[in-house]
């Protein structure tokens, strides 16, 4: 994209064709805490997050899974209900073992009543009230058959939990990996409707952050809470019932710190959010940084600028170190703190339990079973706290995808929209067009102009004229504001953006290959492309030249980073695949302007035949590169001030000539 290029206004959801140079010779600092370019990233003090609406919308994405989470919750209820029953039966296990011995220890022959009347009438009212609320009976050891069903039912018990927990968790991955693979899905559909001016605006690491990084946290952060906080919360609730059950008193006593608990919980979590926040923007802007300084090695190894992208790669990755260890370790002093709370609760059960005991008003095996459910009520509480952090690191990470998927689109293409007559001749017109990046600023006013089918229009001007400007606006890049640009009579808002743009090639200033071979490069824009077709505009565009030198030739694998192809060589691979897609008009941004002089003159050969029949605007600085061409359109300031031929504008001594004899003028000054 030339240099006229302007940021669009956030209220026009413009779309630019190439993002904006970086200024990568001097890395910009980034801003602490306080407004910036990266102001939408949700930094302390610049935007703080909702996280209660963001993880509502969070839990909405899980609505299409309706019917697998009935059965994760039921699964949920029977592997927790399994899992709860097992402490009472182990305490009656136990039961059954204290009974035999204390049986065995009183003598045959005697009733328990009988025994606890003698304890009590020798003064042992503590043992006497201990036997009374034990089943032993005097003379009988361990009842084996009884302890062997007890524990065979546990056994079986425990296997069902482990079945049903397992079908749950088996039923949770599917849910998490069909709601992330939705939400990536609707990332892609997204980024395919957002203006170009959007990309423009995010640095592409930032963008690549949000699309890979957040949402594969929010998907790690899902499956490992998902089911276990279900889990969790249900153990609690089945626990807490059996605590009443067995026992009121230690119940009660055992729920005494669960509200400091919550407050302990909620406290730490509450520091650890913002950290959370600080951690993925940090993320983003690294990553920015690092892909930025990797797609510029070049020029920032040429301007010596190595020390300062390393100080600013330093400056940000000591920054995403301190907010992920401050986040990291606030939120893991939730899971040791809370484990401080449980040990004090161990310990008052304990105490309060065994004097039960003691008074015959509970049973060892209750002791031990309660016991058990205050480990069991305690450690979901403090697996629920410790989720805290991936909690709010999944939704951090999804407000930060959920920024991406509210951006504002691009203007919805016409329903129904108009069908161009088939063939395409190819006129096009602009009349009364207006526009401006800035409201402010004004740009084009009022510009008309006519290109007949077949006519090759050259635009030439100053930076920052508008050339390019009316080029994107032909592509509807942009949408015009005031008048209109029509294709073969029919308004270009009429038709879908799809429609329009298949009528159009463009060869581009800013050259770019996607990965794969040569051949699948060149036939990017045309489906079931032969061989032949494909070598056909090769040797058309003198690219079959050099890629007969390849060792691989036309399956040569290539992509916009690799080494093994010439800034030219690109240039003249991104020609042949506007030569063999063979559209109605062409559109060329200085497309010849990264070849060598000789290489030039035969593409501009093959141009000229690619030109033929089709409507072709051409923007260009080198003057020598248009002289065939048509109609010369010269623009200043956003206006067309001359147009005609070559001849004709050279003989007017106007704008044209001017920019002529400066460019002469200067080969000539060079050759002195």
């Amino acid at each position: 994209m030339s240099r006229e290029q302007r940021p669009a206004p956030a209220a026009d959801p413009a779309v630019p064709t190439a993002r904006p140079a970086t200024p990568v010779a001097v890395p910009r600092r980034p801003p602490r805490g306080g407004p910036g370019p990266m102001g939408s990233m949700g930094m302390p003090g610049e935007k703080s997050m909702d996280f209660r609406g963001s993880g509502r919308r969070f839990l909405r994405e899980l609505r299409p899974e309706r019917v697998p989470l009935v059965a994760v919750l039921v699964l949920g209820v029977l592997s927790v209900v399994l899992a709860v029953i097992g402490p009472k039966l182990l305490g009656n296990a136990t039961n059954v073992i204290f009974d035999g011995v204390v049986g065995r220890q009183l003598p045959a022959g005697v009733t328990k009543e009988q025994a606890i009347d003698g304890l009590r009438a020798q003064g042992q009212d503590q043992l006497a009230d201990m036997l009374a609320g034990t089943g032993a009976v005097p003379g009988v050891g361990i009842d084996f058959e009884r302890l062997r069903d007890i524990l065979l039912v546990v056994v079986l018990i425990y296997a069902g939990s482990f079945l049903f927990g397992w079908l749950q968790g088996r039923i949770t991955a599917g849910v998490v990996q069909r709601t992330v693979y939705r939400l990536r899905e609707r990332v892609e559909s997204k980024l395919s409707r957002l203006p170009l001016s959007y990309v423009d605006s995010q640095p592409r690491g930032e963008l690549l952050s949000r699309v890979t990084n957040d949402i594969d946290n929010v998907a790690q952060s899902l499956q490992q809470t998902l089911s276990a906080l279900i889990t969790s919360v249900l153990t609690v609730v089945g626990v807490l019932v059996m605590m009443f059950w067995i026992s009121p008193l230690l119940a009660v006593v055992a729920l005494v710190t669960v509200p400091l608990s919550v407050v302990v919980a909620g406290a730490i979590a509450k520091r650890s959010r913002p950290q959370f926040i600080e951690q993925w923007a940090w993320t983003g802007k690294l990553n920015a940084h690092i892909e930025e300084m990797f797609t510029g090695h070049a020029l920032v190894t040429v301007f010596g600028r190595q020390h300062e992208a390393a100080q600013t790669f330093e400056e940000r990755n000591e920054a995403l170190y301190q907010a992920s260890f401050k986040a990291q370790f606030i939120s893991g002093i939730i899971q040791p703190a809370l484990g401080f709370l449980a040990n004090l609760n161990y310990l008052v059960v304990a105490v309060v339990g065994g004097l039960r005991v003691a008074s015959g008003a509970m049973s060892l095996g209750d002791v031990q079973a309660f016991i058990q459910y205050s480990r069991q009520f305690t450690q979901p509480i403090t697996q629920i706290a410790s989720m805290a952090n991936l909690l709010q690191s999944g939704v951090a990470s999804a407000e930060r995808v959920f920024e991406l998927l509210d951006a504002p689109e691009q203007s919805p293409d016409p329903t129904p929209a108009t069908t161009l007559d088939r063939p395409v001749r190819g006129r096009v017109t602009f009349e009364h067009v207006a526009f401006r990046y800035d409201p402010a600023t004004p740009l084009i006013e009022d510009l008309s102009l006519v290109a007949e089918p077949g006519a090759t229009i050259a635009i030439v001007g100053p930076t920052g004229a508008g050339k390019t400007t009316l080029v994107n606006l032909l592509m509807r890049f942009y949408d015009v504001p005031s008048g209109r640009i029509t294709l073969d009579g029919v308004d270009t808002r009429e038709l879908t953006r799809d429609e329009l743009r298949s009528q159009m090639g463009m060869v581009l200033q800013d050259t770019w290959l996607f990965g794969g071979t040569l051949a699948e490069n060149i036939a990017y824009g045309v489906d079931g492309a032969t061989h032949e077709q494909i070598v056909a505009a090769a040797q058309a565009t003198h690219v079959d030249r050099f890629v007969r030198t390849l060792p691989d030739g036309y399956g040569t694998v290539v992509d916009d980073e690799g080494a093994n192809v010439s800034a030219g060589e690109k240039q003249l691979l991104t020609i042949a695949r506007a030569f063999l897609a063979d559209p109605p008009i062409l559109v060329l941004d200085e497309a010849t302007s990264s070849v060598d002089t000789r290489t030039e003159v035969l593409v501009q050969q093959a141009m000229n035949a690619l030109r033929a029949g089709r409507t072709s605007f051409v923007i260009a600085h080198r003057l020598s590169t248009i002289r065939d061409a048509d109609t010369i359109l010269v623009m200043e300031h956003g206006s067309i001030v001359e147009q005609g031929s070559h001849d004709e504008l050279l003989a007017a001594g106007g704008a044209y000539a001017r920019l002529y004899e400066s460019q002469f003028a200067a080969a000539v000054t060079a050759d002195e």
